[in-house]
């Protein structure tokens, strides 16, 4: 793997098209936190797991980001719903609001995650 490549998430076929997603630590704006992937219309998005309306972990539980339907990611402490494809908030407390990206890809049936100046791997990653 090349340095620009990034740092190996996850493989795959972990991530089924409107299921459970994968987290990852990293450290974000300079605090630790957790970052995830999931799979929607077969792409892969990242984002930081961080609700747009309050600094709350998505998941209800570990993995869990899409609601019922798996058409959108859900915020279990408010009910903030968003679009996978964009982050941006559709409904719930934080309308207008959006997810912070991750820069994430798929290469030979891997996702890796790409850091960045707002997000890097924490000490030891």
């Amino acid at each position: 793997m090349s340095a620009d490549a990034g740092l190996l998430v996850c493989d795959g076929g972990d991530l089924l098209d409107g299921g459970k997603g994968v987290r990852f630590p990293l450290r974000a704006f300079g605090q630790p936190g957790t970052g995830f992937v999931v799979r929607f219309q077969g792409t892969v998005y990242g984002y930081l797991n961080r609700c747009a309306h309050v600094p709350v972990e998505l998941d209800w539980k570990e993995g869990n980001f899409f609601e019922s339907s798996g058409l959108y990611l859900m915020c279990s402490t408010h009910g903030a719903v968003y679009e996978p494809e964009s982050g941006r908030c559709t409904g719930g407390p934080c309308r207008g609001g959006r997810l912070h990206p991750i820069a994430v890809h798929e290469t030979e049936g891997r996702i890796y995650w790409v850091p960045d100046g707002q997000f890097q791997p924490l000490a030891g990653n």
